[in-house]
Order: C-alpha cells, then structure tokens, then sequence
C-alpha cells in the first residue's frame, strides 16, 4: 500500500474514537469544567449563591487561619498515613496466608471481603455502638471483671481519630486482600520453585521477588485506597459527627458544612480548592515517574 493510500491517522479505529466522545465531554465539561468552576469562585465572596465579587486570597486566608480546618487536616494526615500502611500490610499478609492454599479458603475470604459490601453509613453505626463505652467492647470486658480495662477512642478527643480508623480498616482490608490475593495467584509457580531450590527463605523470597513482581497491583491498591482517605465523610459523620467536639473533623466534613450549613459558597470553595491541590501533587509526581520515565526509556 502506497503512502497516499494509507488511512489518515485521525481516522484509525474510528469507531472506537466515536464510541468514547461521549465519556471525553463527560471528562471535559463535568470533571475539569466543574473543577475550574470551583477554583474561580473561590477567590469570591459567594455565600448562599455563587456571585463573581472577587476577594483575591481573602477566602485561603480565613480557611488557614481557621482552626477547625487545621485540625481537619492534621486529622487526613494521620488517618491517610496509617490507613495507607496498614491497608496495605494487613490486606497483603493475610492474602498471603490465604494463598497457602488453606482449607475453607473460599470462606474465609467470604468473611474478609463481606465488610466492603456494607455502606460506610452502616460501618459507623456498628463500630459506634461497639466502642461505646457502655454498651461495646468497654462494657462487655468490665462485666467479665476487668474494672480497669479502657477502650473508648469515640470520646477520647486525643485518640478519636483512631477509632474512625479501626472501622476504616475494617471496611476496606478485605478488598485490598482480593487484590493481593490475585496478584499472588499470577505468580508462576517456577518462580517459587526456583527460590526454594536456591534456598532462599520464604521471607526474603516475598521481600526481594513476589513484591516487585507485584508492583501493578500495588499501585492499584494504592490510588484506591489514597481515593477513600481524601474523600472521607460518611464514616466520621456516622461515628461522630466530627466530634468530641472538633476534635475528628475531616476536610470533606468541613467543605459539606459550609456550603449546605454555613452557607457560605466561597469558602467551601476553597476548601474543595486545597483538597483538589493536594491530589494534584500526590497524582502528578507519580504520573511523571509512572510513564515519564517510561517514555525517556
């Protein structure tokens, strides 16, 4: 075929290009048109509406200087961190021992995964009445004689946080578990047999071999996991309402409060401004190392 005769690269898989025109301009107009929206108007002093009256930085400044939005982000911090950790470690080890080929596999991975069917709503209510100190976990082992015995993070203000992410991980570790489990499954099997016949401990036969190998799956548990911990909401509003006090408020609760409560549009804006700011510099450094890289390569 002559060069001439060759199809026009815009109209390769034509129909493919057509069939996906419909989830571009959902992308475009929804996604990066409702997001520049949101960062236009937050440099306004909108309140019950949206109005351009434009203010600069007026809004940033009053939200960092707020100190329900600095304990909401220390709150993210620390909940992000160990959600990301322990997500990953506990869902990791325990898809390892299930990969053993153990009996009752399939029930036991049933049991994992059920908590992730269940709403976020329905999680804090659980976990609420089970750390309630009377009723809960608390009440049950003081009635077995253990007077001494304290386990109320939900009214602790200093600890309430970790108490959110008890039923987070509760929640979400049997998905990543599926997840590793599948990565584990795709392993050949030569590999392991190569390893054991090296003499190679079992330790450092994950350490060094399985978990590189695994590096897709990781960073598919990663981007769902960093997804959960910025979007957090339903949960804290189940357990706490973002109390003792404002002790477990979350950037998204702040954002929801004072655009449908305060009713003041800008400043949410703002808010939803530093919250897409963060994911940015999360998702940037990564898609550059990511396939950056891979194209310089």
């Amino acid at each position: 075929m002559s060069k001439s005769e060759r199809p026009n690269q815009l109209f390769r898989n034509l129909n493919a290009k057509v069939a996906s025109i419909p989830m571009v301009l959902t992308a475009l107009v929804i996604f990066v048109g409702g997001s520049a929206w949101t960062v236009l108007y937050s440099f306004t002093n909108s309140k019950l509406l949206p109005r351009l009256n434009f203010v600069g930085l007026d809004q940033y400044y009053r939200l960092w200087s707020t100190p329900r939005w600095l304990v909401s982000i220390e709150n993210l911090l620390v909940y992000g961190v160990l959600s990301l950790v322990f997500s990953l470690v506990i869902g990791f080890l325990l898809a390892a021992l299930l990969d053993q080929k153990i009996r009752f596999e399939d029930t036991f991975r049933t049991i994992f995964l059920y908590p992730f069917a269940l709403s976020f709503i329905v999680t804090g209510l659980v976990w609420q009445w089970l750390l309630n100190p009377e009723f809960g976990i608390q009440g049950v082992v003081r009635g077995l004689g253990w007077e001494s015995f304290n386990f109320d993070p939900l009214y602790n203000s200093d600890i309430v946080i970790y108490g959110i992410l008890i039923a987070a991980l509760w929640q979400g570790t049997g998905l990543i578990m599926c997840l590793m489990l599948a990565g584990l499954r795709g392993i050949d099997e030569d590999i392991w047999k190569a390893a054991r016949v090296d003499g190679i401990p079992t330790l450092k036969t994950y350490l060094f071999i399985i978990i590189p190998m695994m590096r897709p799956v990781f960073i598919t548990a990663l981007v769902i996991i960093a997804a959960g911990i910025v979007k957090v909401y339903d949960l804290v509003v189940a357990q706490t309402s973002g109390g003792p006090g404002i002790a477990s408020e979350v950037p998204a609760k702040y954002v929801y409060d004072y655009m449908f409560f305060a009713q003041n549009l800008g400043q949410g804006f703002a808010a939803s401004t530093m919250m897409l700011l963060s994911v940015v510099v999360v998702i940037v450094p990564w898609a550059y190392l990511e396939f950056g890289g891979k194209k310089r390569g």
